[in-house]
């Protein structure tokens, strides 16, 4: 692997920081705290790393400058407002990129296809009848563009990857191993003890700087189509139902399931393994914590929870019983005793003061 390396001053420039020590510096890469030697560039973000940071052996440290004068075994610093953005923008100077354009002979292209001569078609490539590849995109092997697909500029499409139903990518979008674009949404009617199968007619259409992980499906629409709106970003393992919506710069973490015909607000988050019920509403900027369950629309912004925090077993299997138990009671019996339980505590604090 071709290690990449910079001057001091070149990092400086990027991320248009303060710098602090020698300006023709070498760096030959970016490392944790921990791991980090003295051609490294590692960063804090908060006091809580300073410690760290003290016996890190990195040669250059991105900080704010209230750590400037923490760290005297330092003498390299790029002074920026946010080190971990800063960080984040240096994570693309040093990655590997490919830089192929053209077609490898391997490649099936129908005549009729749109391909820019500034692509890159990977082997065993299928691309079908009347789909289009725009400027400096990437399309790794063995993936598919059906009939009627559209991929913007400065995409990549990892290996194995399938784009169907008449879907329509923007640019700057990344898609990951082995995820299906456009495939039939789960539509069926039951009727006499069989379930009859619905034929999913809308499309796909995914806005400009998505990022999509491995292994995930997105389905077409029944009728309207499924919106990724700019932004968005998915991890792995995570599965859009038919004529779902999904609001500009939300973040949906692994193993999150959501059903036929919701529509999500901008800037939200969904933490791992939550289940959205089909048919509702989220309003923008709404957190959902881990394993969160949504049975209904949510309106106004803020942080959810539904999950069952971490317990030790016999303690869990105590609170299960415990909740059962509570099950069984009537609500208003339960409200009655609390209102008997309140009035007798009042009572007691009022003696209490009058003895004093």
């Amino acid at each position: 692997m071709n290690q990449k390396q910079y001057q001091l001053q070149q990092l400086a420039h990027l991320v248009q920081g303060e710098l602090i020590g020698e300006p023709k510096f070498i760096v030959n890469g970016l490392s944790s705290l921990e791991l980090a030697n003295e051609n490294n560039i590692s960063f804090i973000n908060g006091d809580k790393y300073l410690e760290q940071a003290q016996n890190s052996k990195a040669g250059v440290l991105i900080i704010t400058s209230e750590f400037k004068d923490k760290l005297p075994h330092i003498s390299n610093f790029i002074i920026v407002q946010n080190p971990y953005l800063a960080f984040a923008t240096l994570t693309h100077a040093f990655e590997l990129k490919k830089n192929n354009v053209g077609i490898e002979d391997t490649a099936k292209i129908h005549p009729s296809a749109i391909v820019s001569d500034t692509a890159y078609i990977g082997h065993y490539v299928v691309i079908e009848e009347n789909c289009v590849v725009g400027d400096a995109t990437v399309i790794e092997s063995h993936t598919k563009l059906d009939v009627g697909v559209e991929v913007g500029k400065n995409c990549f499409i990892d290996s194995h990857v399938t784009l169907t139903g008449f879907s329509k990518i923007g640019n700057d979008v990344r898609i990951h191993a082995n995820t299906v674009i456009g495939g039939e949404g789960f539509g069926f009617v039951p009727y006499q003890g069989t379930w009859h199968r619905i034929a999913q007619l809308g499309s796909v259409h995914i806005g400009n700087r998505v990022r999509i992980g491995s292994n995930c499906s997105i389905d077409r629409g029944a009728l309207d189509d499924t919106i990724l709106h700019d932004g968005v970003i998915i991890d792995n393992l995570v599965q859009i139902a038919h004529n779902v919506q999904v609001g500009e710069n939300t973040a949906i973490a692994a193993k999150t399931g959501i059903a036929g015909s919701t529509i999500i607000g901008k800037n939200c988050i969904f933490a791992g393994a939550c289940g959205i019920a089909g048919h509702i509403k989220i309003a923008d900027n709404v957190t959902l914590t881990g394993m969160s369950m949504v049975t209904k629309s949510i309106f106004e912004a803020g942080t959810y929870s539904s999950g069952t925090g971490l317990f030790e077993s016999g303690q869990w299997r105590r609170t299960i019983v415990r909740l059962r138990q509570l099950a069984d009671v009537p609500l208003t019996k339960v409200i009655k005793r609390l209102d008997h339980i309140q009035t007798q505590i009042e009572s007691i604090e009022s003696t209490l003061k009058m003895r004093k």
